[in-house]
Protein backbone atom coordinates (compact mmCIF):
# COMPACT_ATOMS: atom_id res chain seq x y z
CA UNK A 1 0.00 0.00 0.00
CA UNK A 2 1.69 3.26 -1.12
CA UNK A 3 2.04 6.12 1.83
CA UNK A 4 -0.64 9.23 1.43
CA UNK A 5 1.99 10.78 2.95
CA UNK A 6 4.09 10.65 -0.38
CA UNK A 7 3.25 12.45 -3.11
CA UNK A 8 1.72 10.86 -5.99
CA UNK A 9 4.87 10.38 -8.76
CA UNK A 10 6.98 9.69 -6.00
CA UNK A 11 4.81 6.65 -4.95
CA UNK A 12 4.84 5.93 -8.50
CA UNK A 13 8.86 6.40 -8.85
CA UNK A 14 9.34 4.42 -5.94
CA UNK A 15 7.21 1.37 -7.20
CA UNK A 16 8.48 1.01 -11.03
CA UNK A 17 11.98 -1.05 -11.49
CA UNK A 18 15.11 0.91 -12.20
CA UNK A 19 15.30 0.26 -15.75
CA UNK A 20 11.84 2.11 -16.14
CA UNK A 21 12.88 5.04 -14.02
CA UNK A 22 15.49 5.77 -16.09
CA UNK A 23 13.74 5.73 -19.44
CA UNK A 24 11.34 8.85 -17.52
CA UNK A 25 11.50 11.60 -18.14
CA UNK A 26 11.33 12.77 -14.78
CA UNK A 27 11.04 9.97 -12.26
CA UNK A 28 14.30 9.93 -11.32
CA UNK A 29 14.96 13.73 -10.37
CA UNK A 30 16.73 13.82 -6.89
CA UNK A 31 17.80 10.25 -7.38
CA UNK A 32 21.53 9.42 -7.17
CA UNK A 33 22.18 5.92 -8.51
CA UNK A 34 25.74 5.63 -8.01
CA UNK A 35 25.06 6.04 -3.89
CA UNK A 36 21.03 4.65 -4.18
CA UNK A 37 20.42 7.89 -2.42
CA UNK A 38 17.17 10.07 -2.51
CA UNK A 39 16.83 13.73 -2.36
CA UNK A 40 13.16 14.58 -0.86
CA UNK A 41 11.77 17.46 0.40
CA UNK A 42 10.18 16.56 4.08
CA UNK A 43 7.21 19.36 5.88
CA UNK A 44 7.74 18.28 9.35
CA UNK A 45 7.21 19.13 12.86
CA UNK A 46 9.09 18.52 16.08
CA UNK A 47 12.64 17.96 15.78
CA UNK A 48 13.91 16.20 12.69
CA UNK A 49 17.13 16.90 13.01
CA UNK A 50 17.32 13.60 16.23
CA UNK A 51 17.57 11.39 12.95
CA UNK A 52 20.81 13.34 11.62
CA UNK A 53 23.25 10.13 11.00
CA UNK A 54 25.75 9.55 8.15
CA UNK A 55 22.66 7.27 6.32
CA UNK A 56 19.73 10.27 6.75
CA UNK A 57 20.61 13.73 6.16
CA UNK A 58 18.88 16.43 7.64
CA UNK A 59 19.14 19.79 5.97
CA UNK A 60 16.69 22.04 8.05
CA UNK A 61 15.56 25.47 6.33
CA UNK A 62 12.66 27.47 7.74
CA UNK A 63 9.16 27.33 8.64
CA UNK A 64 8.72 23.23 9.34
CA UNK A 65 10.21 22.50 5.70
CA UNK A 66 13.31 20.31 5.52
CA UNK A 67 15.55 18.08 3.02
CA UNK A 68 16.11 14.86 3.67
CA UNK A 69 19.19 13.03 1.62
CA UNK A 70 18.67 9.12 2.66
CA UNK A 71 18.66 5.66 0.94
CA UNK A 72 15.53 4.57 -1.72
CA UNK A 73 14.41 1.94 1.05
CA UNK A 74 14.36 4.03 3.53
CA UNK A 75 12.08 6.75 2.16
CA UNK A 76 8.28 4.65 2.87
CA UNK A 77 9.34 3.78 6.32
CA UNK A 78 11.18 7.25 6.94
CA UNK A 79 7.68 9.13 5.91
CA UNK A 80 5.42 6.80 8.35
CA UNK A 81 7.50 8.89 10.76
CA UNK A 82 5.52 10.35 13.27
CA UNK A 83 7.24 13.97 12.94
CA UNK A 84 6.64 13.87 8.81
CA UNK A 85 3.92 15.61 7.53
CA UNK A 86 4.23 15.04 3.74
CA UNK A 87 6.95 14.30 1.61
CA UNK A 88 7.71 15.43 -2.14
CA UNK A 89 10.59 14.91 -4.91
CA UNK A 90 12.27 17.26 -6.46
CA UNK A 91 11.52 18.85 -9.43
CA UNK A 92 13.49 20.23 -12.76
CA UNK A 93 13.34 24.22 -12.59
CA UNK A 94 13.52 25.37 -16.54
CA UNK A 95 14.20 29.16 -17.80
CA UNK A 96 11.56 31.10 -18.96
CA UNK A 97 13.77 32.41 -22.05
CA UNK A 98 12.01 33.27 -25.27
CA UNK A 99 13.34 48.84 -25.26
CA UNK A 100 12.50 48.10 -21.79
CA UNK A 101 13.32 50.57 -18.58
CA UNK A 102 11.41 53.94 -20.92
CA UNK A 103 8.49 51.45 -21.65
CA UNK A 104 8.05 50.51 -18.09
CA UNK A 105 7.88 54.34 -16.59
CA UNK A 106 10.59 53.66 -14.27
CA UNK A 107 12.63 57.28 -15.33
CA UNK A 108 10.16 59.26 -13.63
CA UNK A 109 11.36 58.43 -9.97
CA UNK A 110 15.18 57.67 -10.62
CA UNK A 111 16.06 60.91 -13.00
CA UNK A 112 14.19 63.39 -10.04
CA UNK A 113 12.64 63.07 -6.96
CA UNK A 114 12.24 61.25 -5.18
CA UNK A 115 16.00 60.14 -7.00
CA UNK A 116 15.35 56.20 -6.23
CA UNK A 117 18.24 53.95 -6.99
CA UNK A 118 17.97 51.16 -4.67
CA UNK A 119 20.57 52.29 -2.33
CA UNK A 120 20.04 50.31 0.92
CA UNK A 121 18.11 47.80 -0.34
CA UNK A 122 18.90 43.88 -1.55
CA UNK A 123 18.16 42.59 -4.64
CA UNK A 124 19.02 38.91 -4.75
CA UNK A 125 18.58 36.77 -8.27
CA UNK A 126 18.65 33.34 -7.99
CA UNK A 127 19.75 31.77 -11.01
CA UNK A 128 22.67 30.21 -12.91
CA UNK A 129 25.01 33.11 -11.55
CA UNK A 130 26.90 35.90 -12.65
CA UNK A 131 29.65 37.70 -14.03
CA UNK A 132 31.37 39.70 -11.14
CA UNK A 133 33.92 40.90 -12.99
CA UNK A 134 31.79 43.14 -14.94
CA UNK A 135 31.63 46.85 -14.01
CA UNK A 136 27.52 47.00 -14.37
CA UNK A 137 27.82 45.11 -10.37
CA UNK A 138 31.02 47.62 -9.17
CA UNK A 139 30.92 50.89 -7.24
CA UNK A 140 32.29 54.00 -8.18
CA UNK A 141 35.37 52.74 -5.98
CA UNK A 142 36.04 49.92 -8.39
CA UNK A 143 34.69 47.47 -5.48
CA UNK A 144 31.86 44.78 -5.87
CA UNK A 145 28.38 45.75 -4.95
CA UNK A 146 27.89 41.65 -4.33
CA UNK A 147 27.68 41.38 -0.67
CA UNK A 148 27.49 38.01 -1.00
CA UNK A 149 27.81 34.77 -3.66
CA UNK A 150 26.75 31.54 -3.33
CA UNK A 151 27.93 29.10 -6.17
CA UNK A 152 26.15 26.17 -5.05
CA UNK A 153 27.82 23.72 -8.41
CA UNK A 154 31.43 24.18 -6.54
CA UNK A 155 33.28 22.01 -4.32
CA UNK A 156 35.38 23.13 -1.90
CA UNK A 157 39.00 22.62 -2.40
CA UNK A 158 40.67 20.55 0.10
CA UNK A 159 42.69 22.69 2.38
CA UNK A 160 41.45 26.19 1.10
CA UNK A 161 39.05 28.77 3.06
CA UNK A 162 35.96 27.64 1.05
CA UNK A 163 33.23 26.94 2.40
CA UNK A 164 29.49 26.27 2.12
CA UNK A 165 27.36 28.88 4.13
CA UNK A 166 26.81 28.03 7.55
CA UNK A 167 23.94 25.22 7.68
CA UNK A 168 24.48 24.34 4.27
CA UNK A 169 26.18 21.40 2.92
CA UNK A 170 27.04 22.19 -0.80
CA UNK A 171 28.82 24.88 -2.91
CA UNK A 172 31.24 27.49 -2.12
CA UNK A 173 30.33 30.86 -0.16
CA UNK A 174 32.11 34.28 -1.16
CA UNK A 175 31.24 37.75 0.58
CA UNK A 176 32.61 41.00 -0.57
CA UNK A 177 35.80 41.09 0.43
CA UNK A 178 36.57 37.86 -1.03
CA UNK A 179 35.20 39.28 -4.45
CA UNK A 180 37.23 42.57 -4.02
CA UNK A 181 39.92 40.41 -3.67
CA UNK A 182 39.34 38.74 -6.57
CA UNK A 183 38.65 41.78 -8.61
CA UNK A 184 42.33 43.22 -7.52
CA UNK A 185 44.08 39.98 -8.82
CA UNK A 186 45.71 39.65 -12.40
CA UNK A 187 43.02 37.23 -14.72
CA UNK A 188 44.40 33.78 -13.50
CA UNK A 189 44.69 34.20 -10.24
CA UNK A 190 40.58 36.16 -9.99
CA UNK A 191 39.18 32.46 -11.24
CA UNK A 192 41.37 31.04 -8.73
CA UNK A 193 40.28 33.32 -5.75
CA UNK A 194 36.32 33.27 -7.18
CA UNK A 195 36.07 30.51 -9.56
CA UNK A 196 32.00 31.16 -10.06
CA UNK A 197 31.14 31.49 -13.53
CA UNK A 198 27.95 31.91 -15.55
CA UNK A 199 28.22 29.94 -18.13
CA UNK A 200 25.06 30.25 -19.85
CA UNK A 201 24.70 33.82 -19.19
CA UNK A 202 21.19 33.76 -18.13
CA UNK A 203 21.69 35.03 -14.45
CA UNK A 204 24.04 37.92 -15.56
CA UNK A 205 21.19 38.96 -17.84
CA UNK A 206 18.70 39.26 -15.54
CA UNK A 207 20.58 40.69 -12.41
CA UNK A 208 22.02 43.75 -15.13
CA UNK A 209 17.87 44.44 -15.68
CA UNK A 210 17.25 44.46 -12.01
CA UNK A 211 20.55 46.44 -10.51
CA UNK A 212 23.15 46.60 -13.61
CA UNK A 213 24.82 50.28 -13.07
CA UNK A 214 25.10 50.96 -16.90
CA UNK A 215 28.85 51.70 -16.63
CA UNK A 216 29.38 48.48 -19.17
CA UNK A 217 27.38 50.34 -22.10
CA UNK A 218 28.41 53.92 -20.56
CA UNK A 219 25.84 54.49 -19.03
CA UNK A 220 23.36 53.48 -22.01
CA UNK A 221 21.77 50.46 -20.55
CA UNK A 222 21.35 51.14 -16.97
CA UNK A 223 19.25 48.66 -14.88
CA UNK A 224 16.15 49.57 -12.48
CA UNK A 225 17.99 49.54 -9.15
CA UNK A 226 21.47 50.37 -9.92
CA UNK A 227 22.77 50.99 -6.30
CA UNK A 228 21.10 48.17 -4.56
CA UNK A 229 23.50 45.49 -3.06
CA UNK A 230 23.25 42.04 -4.74
CA UNK A 231 23.21 38.32 -3.12
CA UNK A 232 23.63 35.87 -5.77
CA UNK A 233 22.93 32.36 -5.62
CA UNK A 234 23.96 29.88 -8.70
CA UNK A 235 21.53 27.44 -8.45
CA UNK A 236 23.71 23.53 -8.59
CA UNK A 237 22.83 21.40 -11.01
CA UNK A 238 22.75 17.59 -10.06
CA UNK A 239 24.06 16.27 -12.43
CA UNK A 240 26.04 17.37 -15.89
CA UNK A 241 23.79 18.82 -18.51
CA UNK A 242 20.85 18.70 -16.40
CA UNK A 243 18.49 21.47 -14.73
CA UNK A 244 18.54 22.63 -11.31
CA UNK A 245 16.07 21.40 -9.40
CA UNK A 246 13.80 22.46 -6.85
CA UNK A 247 15.69 21.54 -3.65
CA UNK A 248 18.11 23.49 -4.53
CA UNK A 249 15.79 26.72 -4.82
CA UNK A 250 14.56 26.31 -1.60
CA UNK A 251 17.94 26.03 -0.08
CA UNK A 252 18.43 29.41 -1.81
CA UNK A 253 15.53 31.21 -0.78
CA UNK A 254 16.35 30.35 2.97
CA UNK A 255 20.19 31.67 2.42
CA UNK A 256 19.19 34.75 1.20
CA UNK A 257 15.97 35.48 3.66
CA UNK A 258 18.41 34.28 7.02
CA UNK A 259 21.13 36.96 4.83
CA UNK A 260 18.88 40.03 4.47
CA UNK A 261 17.75 40.19 8.33
CA UNK A 262 21.09 39.37 9.48
CA UNK A 263 21.73 42.66 7.26
CA UNK A 264 18.83 44.12 8.49
CA UNK A 265 18.00 45.29 4.64
CA UNK A 266 14.24 45.19 2.82
CA UNK A 267 15.07 42.45 -0.02
CA UNK A 268 13.61 42.17 -3.43
CA UNK A 269 14.01 38.11 -4.55
CA UNK A 270 14.16 37.40 -8.55
CA UNK A 271 12.83 33.89 -9.53
CA UNK A 272 13.15 33.43 -13.48
CA UNK A 273 12.60 29.31 -13.49
CA UNK A 274 9.78 27.16 -13.18
CA UNK A 275 8.42 23.96 -14.14
CA UNK A 276 4.33 22.23 -15.18
CA UNK A 277 4.44 19.81 -12.65
CA UNK A 278 1.10 20.54 -10.18
CA UNK A 279 -2.53 21.14 -10.27
CA UNK A 280 -1.47 24.83 -10.30
CA UNK A 281 -3.26 25.78 -6.87
CA UNK A 282 -0.53 27.08 -4.55
CA UNK A 283 -0.65 23.47 -2.61
CA UNK A 284 2.68 21.87 -3.35
CA UNK A 285 5.34 22.25 -0.68
CA UNK A 286 7.22 24.04 -2.55
CA UNK A 287 4.67 26.44 -3.44
CA UNK A 288 3.73 26.91 0.34
CA UNK A 289 7.25 27.08 1.30
CA UNK A 290 7.62 30.20 -0.77
CA UNK A 291 4.73 32.00 0.81
CA UNK A 292 6.08 31.25 4.66
CA UNK A 293 9.57 32.60 3.26
CA UNK A 294 7.54 35.98 2.32
CA UNK A 295 7.10 36.26 5.82
CA UNK A 296 10.54 36.12 6.74
CA UNK A 297 12.04 40.02 7.21
CA UNK A 298 11.21 42.90 4.74
CA UNK A 299 10.91 40.64 1.54
CA UNK A 300 9.33 40.93 -2.11
CA UNK A 301 9.70 37.64 -4.01
CA UNK A 302 9.22 38.22 -8.05
CA UNK A 303 9.01 34.78 -10.39
CA UNK A 304 8.35 34.76 -14.03
CA UNK A 305 5.30 33.15 -15.00
CA UNK A 306 6.81 31.01 -17.48
CA UNK A 307 7.09 30.74 -21.32
CA UNK A 308 4.08 28.18 -22.09
CA UNK A 309 1.14 30.31 -22.67
CA UNK A 310 2.10 29.16 -27.14
CA UNK A 311 3.63 26.16 -26.17
CA UNK A 312 0.43 23.84 -26.59
CA UNK A 313 1.12 21.96 -23.12
CA UNK A 314 -2.15 22.18 -21.94
CA UNK A 315 -5.35 21.26 -22.29
CA UNK A 316 -8.46 21.44 -20.04
CA UNK A 317 -11.99 21.88 -19.85
CA UNK A 318 -15.83 20.76 -18.55
CA UNK A 319 -16.57 17.44 -18.90
CA UNK A 320 -20.40 17.42 -19.50
CA UNK A 321 -20.34 14.46 -22.54
CA UNK A 322 -17.43 12.22 -24.02
CA UNK A 323 -14.62 14.17 -25.00
CA UNK A 324 -11.71 13.10 -27.05
CA UNK A 325 -8.27 14.89 -25.81
CA UNK A 326 -5.59 14.23 -28.58
CA UNK A 327 -2.26 14.61 -27.81
CA UNK A 328 0.37 14.67 -31.01
CA UNK A 329 3.38 13.01 -30.30
CA UNK A 330 6.70 13.61 -32.52
CA UNK A 331 9.37 11.22 -33.56
CA UNK A 332 12.11 10.17 -32.26
CA UNK A 333 10.52 11.53 -28.04
CA UNK A 334 11.98 9.11 -25.77
CA UNK A 335 9.78 9.63 -23.01
CA UNK A 336 6.45 11.86 -22.34
CA UNK A 337 4.32 12.19 -19.07
CA UNK A 338 1.23 13.72 -18.97
CA UNK A 339 -0.85 14.77 -15.89
CA UNK A 340 -4.29 15.09 -15.70
CA UNK A 341 -5.83 16.68 -12.72
CA UNK A 342 -9.27 16.62 -11.73
CA UNK A 343 -11.68 16.97 -8.90
CA UNK A 344 -11.89 13.82 -6.27
CA UNK A 345 -15.92 14.27 -6.44
CA UNK A 346 -15.48 13.82 -9.84
CA UNK A 347 -15.39 10.27 -11.36
CA UNK A 348 -14.51 9.40 -14.99
CA UNK A 349 -14.28 6.33 -17.50
CA UNK A 350 -10.78 6.83 -19.57
CA UNK A 351 -9.81 4.96 -22.71
CA UNK A 352 -6.44 5.16 -23.88
CA UNK A 353 -6.11 4.92 -27.66
CA UNK A 354 -2.84 4.61 -29.43
CA UNK A 355 -1.89 5.72 -32.82
CA UNK A 356 -2.93 2.82 -34.42
CA UNK A 357 -6.21 3.28 -32.94
CA UNK A 358 -5.93 -0.07 -30.40
CA UNK A 359 -7.92 1.20 -27.23
CA UNK A 360 -7.51 0.19 -23.50
CA UNK A 361 -9.21 1.03 -20.54
CA UNK A 362 -7.38 2.79 -17.87
CA UNK A 363 -8.08 1.70 -14.69
CA UNK A 364 -9.35 4.19 -11.90
CA UNK A 365 -11.53 2.99 -9.17
CA UNK A 366 -8.72 2.50 -6.60
CA UNK A 367 -5.32 4.59 -6.36
CA UNK A 368 -2.23 3.42 -7.05
CA UNK A 369 0.67 1.79 -9.88
CA UNK A 370 -0.78 0.30 -13.30
CA UNK A 371 0.80 -0.36 -16.20
CA UNK A 372 -0.11 -1.21 -19.91
CA UNK A 373 1.64 -1.76 -22.81
CA UNK A 374 0.77 -0.32 -26.43
CA UNK A 375 2.97 -0.95 -29.51
CA UNK A 376 6.25 0.28 -28.55
CA UNK A 377 5.29 2.31 -25.83
CA UNK A 378 4.95 1.55 -21.88
CA UNK A 379 2.56 3.38 -20.30
CA UNK A 380 3.32 3.46 -16.29
CA UNK A 381 -0.21 5.26 -14.38
CA UNK A 382 -0.54 6.45 -10.95
CA UNK A 383 -3.91 7.41 -9.91
CA UNK A 384 -3.40 9.34 -6.66
CA UNK A 385 -5.42 10.61 -4.19
CA UNK A 386 -6.00 13.86 -2.78
CA UNK A 387 -3.40 15.49 -0.61
CA UNK A 388 -3.64 17.00 2.74
CA UNK A 389 -3.26 20.51 0.70
CA UNK A 390 -5.46 19.62 -1.84
CA UNK A 391 -9.16 18.71 -2.71
CA UNK A 392 -7.53 17.50 -6.34
CA UNK A 393 -7.23 14.40 -7.75
CA UNK A 394 -4.03 13.67 -9.97
CA UNK A 395 -4.38 10.79 -12.64
CA UNK A 396 -0.46 10.48 -14.09
CA UNK A 397 0.70 8.78 -17.12
CA UNK A 398 4.25 7.94 -17.98
CA UNK A 399 5.02 7.11 -21.68
CA UNK A 400 8.12 5.41 -21.91
CA UNK A 401 9.87 3.15 -25.00
CA UNK A 402 10.14 -0.30 -24.72
CA UNK A 403 13.32 -0.09 -27.25
CA UNK A 404 14.56 3.69 -27.52
CA UNK A 405 11.66 5.69 -28.87
CA UNK A 406 7.66 5.87 -27.97
CA UNK A 407 5.13 5.88 -30.92
CA UNK A 408 4.98 8.79 -32.71
CA UNK A 409 1.20 10.22 -34.09
CA UNK A 410 -2.06 11.15 -31.87
CA UNK A 411 -2.59 9.87 -29.02
CA UNK A 412 -5.99 10.14 -27.74
CA UNK A 413 -7.67 10.26 -23.78
CA UNK A 414 -11.31 9.28 -24.44
CA UNK A 415 -13.15 10.93 -21.19
CA UNK A 416 -16.81 10.15 -20.58
CA UNK A 417 -18.50 11.30 -17.33
CA UNK A 418 -19.57 8.73 -14.89
CA UNK A 419 -20.34 10.90 -11.92
CA UNK A 420 -19.66 14.68 -12.16
CA UNK A 421 -20.17 17.32 -9.95
CA UNK A 422 -17.83 19.88 -10.55
CA UNK A 423 -16.62 18.19 -14.11
CA UNK A 424 -13.36 20.03 -14.89
CA UNK A 425 -10.38 18.40 -16.29
CA UNK A 426 -6.63 19.95 -16.46
CA UNK A 427 -4.13 18.17 -18.76
CA UNK A 428 -0.70 18.98 -18.49
CA UNK A 429 3.05 18.34 -20.43
CA UNK A 430 6.39 18.97 -19.27
CA UNK A 431 7.84 21.98 -20.41
CA UNK A 432 8.26 22.90 -23.70
CA UNK A 433 12.11 23.34 -23.29
CA UNK A 434 12.35 19.56 -23.13
CA UNK A 435 10.08 17.81 -25.79
CA UNK A 436 10.25 17.93 -29.30
CA UNK A 437 8.52 20.41 -31.52
CA UNK A 438 5.57 18.42 -32.28
CA UNK A 439 5.04 17.22 -29.31
CA UNK A 440 1.61 19.03 -28.08
CA UNK A 441 -2.50 18.94 -27.58
CA UNK A 442 -3.65 19.59 -30.75
CA UNK A 443 -6.68 21.98 -29.17
CA UNK A 444 -4.58 23.29 -26.08
CA UNK A 445 -5.93 25.91 -23.61
CA UNK A 446 -3.46 28.62 -23.20
CA UNK A 447 -4.97 30.05 -19.49
CA UNK A 448 -3.71 28.55 -16.76
CA UNK A 449 -0.45 28.03 -18.22
CA UNK A 450 1.94 30.16 -15.47
CA UNK A 451 4.65 27.72 -14.68
CA UNK A 452 5.10 26.51 -11.08
CA UNK A 453 6.42 28.65 -8.25
CA UNK A 454 4.91 31.40 -9.88
CA UNK A 455 1.62 29.98 -8.88
CA UNK A 456 2.61 30.47 -4.93
CA UNK A 457 -0.14 33.14 -3.77
CA UNK A 458 2.02 35.85 -1.98
CA UNK A 459 4.76 36.19 -4.65
CA UNK A 460 4.47 38.70 -7.57
CA UNK A 461 3.83 36.88 -10.54
CA UNK A 462 4.99 38.26 -13.39
CA UNK A 463 4.22 38.26 -17.39
CA UNK A 464 5.55 40.04 -20.41
CA UNK A 465 4.47 42.20 -23.33
CA UNK A 466 5.79 43.78 -26.00
CA UNK A 467 6.58 47.10 -25.46
CA UNK A 468 7.27 48.05 -28.77
CA UNK A 469 3.62 47.43 -29.97
CA UNK A 470 2.47 47.37 -26.52
CA UNK A 471 0.58 44.25 -27.07
CA UNK A 472 0.70 40.79 -24.70
CA UNK A 473 3.36 38.59 -25.51
CA UNK A 474 1.66 35.23 -26.58
CA UNK A 475 4.42 33.17 -25.06
CA UNK A 476 3.82 34.61 -21.75
CA UNK A 477 2.10 32.07 -19.08
CA UNK A 478 -1.49 33.09 -18.98
CA UNK A 479 -3.64 32.99 -15.86
CA UNK A 480 -7.63 33.24 -15.90
CA UNK A 481 -10.25 35.63 -15.16
CA UNK A 482 -11.85 35.68 -11.69
CA UNK A 483 -14.93 35.59 -13.25
CA UNK A 484 -14.18 32.32 -14.99
CA UNK A 485 -15.29 28.89 -14.33
CA UNK A 486 -12.12 27.56 -13.39
CA UNK A 487 -11.46 29.27 -10.60
CA UNK A 488 -13.13 26.94 -8.41
CA UNK A 489 -10.39 24.46 -8.40
CA UNK A 490 -7.67 26.58 -9.42
CA UNK A 491 -5.99 29.00 -6.93
CA UNK A 492 -9.47 29.56 -5.35
CA UNK A 493 -9.58 33.19 -6.72
CA UNK A 494 -6.46 34.65 -7.01
CA UNK A 495 -5.49 37.06 -10.27
CA UNK A 496 -2.44 35.72 -11.77
CA UNK A 497 -0.30 37.12 -13.51
CA UNK A 498 -0.39 39.83 -11.07
CA UNK A 499 1.25 42.40 -14.16
CA UNK A 500 2.96 42.26 -16.82
CA UNK A 501 6.01 44.06 -18.10
CA UNK A 502 8.57 44.39 -21.10
CA UNK A 503 10.02 40.63 -22.06
CA UNK A 504 9.85 41.08 -25.75
CA UNK A 505 13.38 41.80 -27.76
CA UNK A 506 15.14 43.59 -24.45
CA UNK A 507 18.77 44.83 -24.99
CA UNK A 508 20.95 45.02 -22.54
CA UNK A 509 25.13 45.36 -22.62
CA UNK A 510 26.76 42.47 -23.34
CA UNK A 511 29.43 43.14 -20.77
CA UNK A 512 32.29 44.13 -23.77
CA UNK A 513 30.93 47.37 -24.85
CA UNK A 514 28.36 45.73 -27.34
CA UNK A 515 24.84 44.59 -26.81
CA UNK A 516 22.54 41.99 -26.41
CA UNK A 517 18.81 40.98 -27.16
CA UNK A 518 16.82 38.91 -24.66
CA UNK A 519 13.59 37.74 -24.59
CA UNK A 520 11.17 35.73 -22.43
CA UNK A 521 9.38 36.05 -19.16
CA UNK A 522 12.97 35.29 -17.64
CA UNK A 523 13.83 38.72 -18.50
CA UNK A 524 10.56 40.67 -17.43
CA UNK A 525 10.63 39.61 -13.75
CA UNK A 526 13.59 41.82 -13.57
CA UNK A 527 11.72 44.55 -14.15
CA UNK A 528 9.45 44.06 -11.82
CA UNK A 529 12.09 43.18 -8.72
CA UNK A 530 14.12 45.93 -8.94
CA UNK A 531 11.23 48.18 -9.11
CA UNK A 532 10.35 46.36 -5.86
CA UNK A 533 13.38 47.39 -4.74
CA UNK A 534 13.13 51.42 -5.59
CA UNK A 535 9.64 51.18 -3.56
CA UNK A 536 11.14 49.59 -0.56
CA UNK A 537 13.98 51.69 -0.80
CA UNK A 538 11.74 55.08 -0.74
CA UNK A 539 9.41 52.92 2.14
CA UNK A 540 11.88 51.53 4.45
CA UNK A 541 15.22 52.96 4.07
CA UNK A 542 14.00 56.84 3.24
CA UNK A 543 11.55 56.29 5.63
CA UNK A 544 7.86 57.50 4.43
CA UNK A 545 6.25 53.97 4.96
CA UNK A 546 8.33 51.10 6.93
CA UNK A 547 5.91 48.97 6.29
CA UNK A 548 6.28 49.14 2.33
CA UNK A 549 7.27 45.03 1.28
CA UNK A 550 5.38 41.74 1.06
CA UNK A 551 1.76 41.99 -0.44
CA UNK A 552 2.12 45.62 0.19
CA UNK A 553 4.18 46.37 -2.37
CA UNK A 554 2.56 43.89 -4.48
CA UNK A 555 -0.84 45.85 -4.03
CA UNK A 556 0.83 49.32 -5.30
CA UNK A 557 2.57 47.92 -8.09
CA UNK A 558 -1.09 46.52 -8.73
CA UNK A 559 -2.74 50.19 -8.44
CA UNK A 560 0.34 52.16 -10.44
CA UNK A 561 0.32 49.71 -13.35
CA UNK A 562 -0.83 51.48 -16.79
CA UNK A 563 -3.37 49.51 -18.58
CA UNK A 564 -2.26 47.59 -22.12
CA UNK A 565 -3.23 48.70 -25.34
CA UNK A 566 -6.14 46.21 -26.99
CA UNK A 567 -7.00 44.81 -23.52
CA UNK A 568 -10.30 46.67 -22.37
CA UNK A 569 -11.70 44.19 -19.30
CA UNK A 570 -9.28 43.85 -16.30
CA UNK A 571 -8.42 41.70 -14.57
CA UNK A 572 -8.16 39.21 -17.40
CA UNK A 573 -6.14 35.92 -17.93
CA UNK A 574 -3.24 37.53 -20.06
CA UNK A 575 -1.79 40.57 -18.37
CA UNK A 576 -3.12 39.95 -14.95
CA UNK A 577 -4.37 42.44 -12.64
CA UNK A 578 -4.38 46.27 -14.42
CA UNK A 579 -1.70 45.97 -16.76
CA UNK A 580 1.75 46.48 -17.08
CA UNK A 581 3.93 48.28 -14.66
CA UNK A 582 4.37 51.85 -13.92
CA UNK A 583 6.73 53.22 -11.01
CA UNK A 584 5.08 56.30 -10.05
Amino acid sequence: MDSQKIENILNLALDITDEERRKSLGLDTGFDETNNLWEIIVKYNGDLLRLNSPVIMVEELIAGYAIVTLPKNLIASFAELEEVEYVEMPKRLYFSVQQGKEISCIPPVTAREPYLSGAGTIVAVIDSGIDYTRMDFRNRNGGSRILFLWDQTLVPTEGSAQKPPEGFRTGVEFNQAQIDEALEADEGERFRLVPSVDVTGHGTAVAAIAAGNGSDSGGRYTGVAPESGLIIVKLGNPRKETFPRTTEMMRALTYVARKAVELGRPVAINISFGNTYGSHDGSSLLERFIDNVTEIGRSVICVGSGNEGAAGGHAAGVLDGGKRIELAIAAYERSVNVQLWKEFADAYRITLIAPDGKQQPVETERPGTFRMGMGQTEILIYVGEPSPYSVNQEIFFDFIPRQTYIDSGVWTFLLEPVKTVGGHYYFYLPSSTVLNAGTRFFVPTPEVTFTIPSTAGKVITVGAYNGLYDSYADFSGRGYHLQDSTQEVLTGGIVKPDLVAPGVEITISNGQRGTQTVTGTSFATPFVTGAAALMMEWGIVKGNDPFLYGEKVKAYLRRGAKPIRGETEYPNARVGAYGNIVSS
